[in-house]
């Protein structure tokens, strides 16, 4: 199946990360126009370097994507560029573990729910009022697998991701009706630069791939997945 996004606009958030750049590469190959989302203003520069794209086809922004200040004035200028946006992908996310829960810094755990929880709720808020205008449009967000059952010395991540997926379903429970679709993916271990970096040791060949994930996001975004609302759909590779 072909799935095609010709005309369509695709809002991503984290685009400068392994998994939203090339979400990012997936959507522009389906015809779709971009509105990038980063703090990381080089990293935003080098999603389409080699890549025959227009700068009329997209939009890059480098904002604090946890300031519902920023993310508002992004989504609006996304409007007054392309007139309206069909997705919205949240793929910026973090991930910190280790320590036992009572060990864990009040720092770390602010920052789990900062950057995989809060970025995805104001991204949201900015985005649905739009949607719900043109009673049309798909967002996918990113959860964990230790957002379903929580795991030793990853108490915040887990508890972050959590909040991913419960904000996914009530989000989707509120906006179903109005020819919104909301829901998300859980990814396995994902093969980045970073985790190889980590994990030196793992068996990389049981890893997903980013653009494997970026293919199923793709299909939750498409007219393919009209009657999915609410999901969290394990990517799960062979782990």
């Amino acid at each position: 199946m072909k799935l095609e996004f010709d005309g369509k606009v695709v809002v991503i958030t984290g685009a400068a990360g392994a998994l939203g750049s090339e979400v990012a590469r997936t959507f522009f190959e389906a015809g779709a126009k971009l509105v990038c989302l980063d703090l990381d203003r080089d990293g935003l520069e080098r999603i389409f370097k080699g890549v025959p794209i227009r700068p009329e086809d997209y939009l890059i922004e480098s904002i604090d994507l946890t300031d519902p200040e920023a993310v508002d004035g992004a989504v609006r200028k996304a409007i007054e560029r392309f007139g309206r946006i069909d997705v919205l992908v949240n793929a910026v996310g973090g991930f910190r573990s280790g320590t036992p829960s009572h060990e864990t810094p009040m720092k770390v755990w602010d920052f789990m729910m900062n950057i995989n929880a809060r970025t995805v709720l104001v991204a949201m808020n900015a985005v649905i009022p739009y949607l719900l205008t043109q009673k049309d449009g798909a967002i996918v967000n990113i959860g964990a697998g230790p957002g379903i059952k929580g795991r030793a010395k990853m108490a915040a991540y887990s508890a972050s991701k959590s909040a991913v997926i419960r904000l996914t379903e009530s989000v989707s429970a509120e906006v179903k009706n109005a020819g919104v679709r909301v829901n998300c993916i859980l990814p396995g271990t994902i093969d980045t630069p970073q985790n190889r970096k980590d994990m030196p040791d793992a068996d990389f060949s049981m890893w997903v791939q980013p653009r494997s994930l970026a293919n199923v996001i793709l299909f939750l975004a498409s007219d393919a997945a009209q009657d999915i609302h609410g999901a969290a759909l394990p990517v799960y590779g062979l782990n």
